[in-house]
């Protein structure tokens, strides 16, 4: 009888492991490696290798002897075939996940992640929820204001998970904000300084462009979209230089977070100087609703309002009041931009006459020049979180780092 037995579980064991075998079959295995940090609720992907076809991608973790099912999505890029998925849950500095990536047969569609075309602007999504819209055809300034002001290619609404508005265009102090924007302030081109942020100078603007794709899955939505720089010269307008905006939102628990590149590329044979001025680049004008009064701020490096101008920063956040209590935004800069860690320009409680509407900037050109080669790429890179209640410095540090450092993938 125990003969028998041994039997039955010998052949058991080999039909187990034939099993698996087929089940590998054609699998690629991926190890996430944590690195130096603690990871929680982290966003995570990799290049699959040459030759991997159309074939949607079915992804799995091994948590002992089980696999368990991970939502994926596949972004093709310049030739690159890379899945994208979240690591769930906490992982700890120096542990490792293993995980399993096998083509399958194309699937219908899902999307917790989506994108809304309304024909005047993209609105990214998450589970149904507005994250944030971009705006890619002309937006009018207040009846009566000058039309000099009108623009496309900006971020507005964008809204925390409760739905607050956190942004702000066209307030009447200042009719040339837009949101979240990145227009530079000192362009030299051929031997002439061009504003292209202070519209009121008529020297020149940023104009959207096409929508090259937008995207909508499981584990993300966005959109790469081109805009022109363009100078307004007595021979009329030139771009001189072309920009595309990648934006992806991240289905992240508890939060809306979305990253943000900036591509530039000189269109001319001509290079382009941005000139070191105070204030240029990526920005953010807050809602009205937040004010000196009830708005806090902080930096990486423990800067609060009244000391942040001027200083350097990997991050800096701010949060206010709003209809359901406070929310915030936390905005991110890569160590790979220019000038990193960026200076920065905000405005103190007493701007504005004393109302200390609320205003940041990372301003890599705050202190210094920036040349821009003609036939060259420029990569800024910046991640953007808004959140309910407070932000600690932990968690922003956290999360700044699975932005700068993530964790790292393998192919074996």
């Amino acid at each position: 009888m125990m003969h028998m037995k041994q039997t039955v579980t010998a052949i058991l064991g080999i039909c187990l492991f034939m099993s698996c075998r087929t089940e590998r079959a054609g699998e690629i295995r991926l190890t996430v490696q944590a690195g130096a940090f603690d990871r929680q609720d982290c966003a995570v992907s990799v290049e699959l290798p040459d030759g991997t076809g159309d074939s949607d991608w079915e992804l799995s973790e091994r948590q002992g002897w089980k696999r368990v099912k991970v939502p994926s999505q596949i972004l093709k890029t310049e030739g690159k075939t890379i899945v994208c998925w979240i690591l769930t849950g906490r992982t700890k500095a120096g542990d490792t996940r293993t995980f399993a990536a096998k083509p399958v047969d194309k699937q219908p569609a899902q999307y917790i992640m989506d994108v809304e075309d309304t024909q005047q602007a993209l609105v990214l999504k998450k589970d149904g929820k507005a994250v944030l819209q971009y705006n890619y055809t002309y937006v009018e300034p207040p009846a009566g204001v000058d039309t000099v002001f009108r623009r496309s290619g900006f971020i507005h609404p964008a809204w925390s998970p409760a739905g607050n508005v956190l942004t702000n265009i066209q307030p009447k102090d200042h009719y040339h904000h837009f949101g979240i924007w990145n227009p530079w302030t000192r362009v030299v081109y051929d031997g002439t300084t061009y504003d292209l942020w202070n519209l009121g100078e008529r020297l020149g603007t940023v104009r959207a462009g096409a929508i090259r794709t937008t995207a909508r899955g499981m584990v993300f939505s966005g959109y790469d979209a081109a805009l022109d720089h363009v100078i307004f010269t007595p021979e009329g307008e030139k771009t001189v230089m072309e920009e595309c905006w990648k934006v992806k939102t991240w289905n992240i628990p508890d939060i809306f977070l979305w990253d943000f590149e900036s591509h530039l590329y000189p269109s001319t044979p001509l290079p382009v100087l941005l000139e070191a001025y105070r204030y240029a680049g990526f920005s953010c004008r807050a809602t009205p609703e937040w004010t000196g009064e009830n708005c806090a701020m902080l930096t990486s490096e423990g800067k609060t309002r009244q000391e942040i101008d001027g200083t350097a920063a990997r991050w800096i956040c701010m949060t206010g009041d709003t209809q359901t209590g406070r929310s915030g935004l936390l905005f991110m800069s890569h160590p790979q931009n220019c000038n990193a860690p960026e200076p920065l320009r905000i405005w103190d409680k007493q701007a504005n006459g004393g109302r200390g509407d609320v205003f940041i900037n990372f301003s890599p050109t705050k202190n210094r020049n920036w040349e821009l080669a003609s036939g060259k790429h420029y990569l800024l890179r910046y991640r953007v979180v808004s959140y309910e209640g407070e932000m600690t410095s932990a968690t922003a540090d956290r999360l700044w780092n699975d932005f700068a450092h993530p964790p790292v993938v393998e192919i074996r």
